[in-house]
């Protein structure tokens, strides 16, 4: 449900000089002006755990990135596999489970 200009002053009346500004654009675009969440809100996001959540999710990405995938970028190359034992993952486009390198003289 869209918010009516006149709503929007009968709350604050100091932004009715604002909302002159948009006097420029048609009603669909002051429309788009207005602030309004991305999605709906729920009880689901108070609860204390997705708080949480919320504050951890940056570390974890953060983590991810600039530790995890360098390590890994490092141990899989085809000269250190051995040393670190590092297998390839499956390809994930088939059925066929990785087997590694069939070792030479069978």
């Amino acid at each position: 449900m869209a918010t009516t200009i006149s709503q929007i002053i009968a709350v604050n009346p100091a932004t009715e000089e604002l909302i002159a500004s948009f006097d420029a654009f048609g009603p669909d675009e002051v429309d788009m002006a207005l602030a309004e969440a991305h999605d709906a809100y729920d009880d689901s996001q108070s609860h204390p755990l997705r708080l949480v959540a919320y504050l951890l999710n940056p570390v974890g990405f953060a983590t991810e990135w600039l530790i995890m995938r360098p390590i890994h970028f490092a141990v899989s190359q085809p000269q250190l596999e051995r040393v670190f034992g590092h297998t390839p993952h499956e390809d994930p486009f088939s059925y066929d489970p990785y087997r590694g390198e069939e070792p030479e003289g069978y």
